[in-house]
């Protein structure tokens, strides 16, 4: 079991970083473009201090933490050149160590509050005229 807590962490570690490298990645002039629109998506989406589905709502509030961040960071990471990465990767590794935290996104949260507001009034908007 321990081994499994362990690998879990290493997992877990890998993901964060691989979130912070695509920070840089969008940054990078070698990332071809549908990669960086892709990696900033995901990096809106996972920097911002608001979620799409939030936290407290049982079991789907960390589908997105869990499942959907995950397998956007890791479809975004394979869109980048080898070398590319290896360069936004050690960039990340260094960032990280010096500021100690992840980067937040005013933009991200931002889009997250626009959907949400978007979502609400699209959902008023149906139910009004349909009941």
């Amino acid at each position: 079991m321990q081994a499994f807590v362990t690998q879990l962490r290493k997992w877990a570690a890998r993901i964060k970083r691989d979130g912070v490298t695509l920070w840089f990645a969008s940054k990078h002039p070698a990332t071809p473009w549908y990669a960086k629109a892709l990696g900033m998506f995901v990096m809106g989406y996972a920097l911002s201090p608001i979620d799409l589905i939030p936290d407290f709502i049982p079991v789907l509030g960390y589908v997105d933490d869990v499942l959907l961040l995950p397998a956007l960071i890791w479809l975004a990471v394979r869109m980048i050149p080898e070398s590319t990465l290896a360069e936004c990767r050690s960039q990340a590794d260094h960032w990280m160590q010096t500021a100690g935290a992840k980067p937040t996104s005013r933009i991200g949260a931002a889009v997250i509050v626009t959907l949400w507001i978007s979502i609400s009034v699209a959902g008023w908007y149906w139910w009004s005229h349909h009941v």
